[in-house]
């Protein structure tokens, strides 16, 4: 996480799915054990970085996010009406909804950095323009591990210059 140069209440938006991380189909085998573990994993990195986790739910849900509160008021989040399960939010936005202080749904969202379990499409709800970010772990149980940070665009073309941290 320290290469995706987060600032304090930036958010991390994170969808995973259970199902895969057994090795079955996306959306078949929801399981809350998991999600309270995976969930016990990121949130040292979401407290110890001081950002907003924004859990993305399953299709069903139109890939709405559960955020707490204080995040849907500070980014002007539109919030929607719903309440995560297992069938259709999935295990790990049932798992942040009952865990946050002040849950709240929201349609979308523009994350700065994104951790995706099991190929859940997290990309939609990041900042342009995002960036892979490399890591030794590539799976997470039989699921595929990607993550991702994001950087403002670079324009203006070759006569353009840049700051130096984007020289990377």
């Amino acid at each position: 996480m320290s290469i995706s140069e987060l600032k304090s209440k930036d958010i991390l938006v994170v969808g995973c799915s259970t199902s895969e991380i057994l090795g079955k189909k996306i959306g078949s085998a929801s399981n809350l054990e998991i999600a309270k573990a995976v969930m016990d994993g990121i949130r040292p990195l979401v407290k110890k970085f001081d950002l907003y986790l924004a859990v993305q739910c399953c299709e069903h849900l139109n890939r709405s996010l559960v955020v707490e509160g204080e995040c849907a008021e500070k980014y002007q989040l539109e919030i929607v009406t719903v309440l995560p399960h297992l069938k259709a939010g999935g295990a790990l936005a049932v798992t942040a909804y009952g865990e946050f202080k002040d849950p709240r749904v929201v349609e979308g969202i523009r994350g700065h950095a994104g951790i995706d379990i099991g190929d859940t499409m997290i990309g939609m709800h990041l900042k342009h323009v995002a960036v892979p970010v490399r890591s030794e772990i590539k799976k997470i149980g039989a699921a595929n591990l990607v993550m991702a940070r994001t950087r403002p665009k670079l324009i203006g073309g070759e006569r353009a210059q840049y700051p130096s941290y984007y020289k990377k």
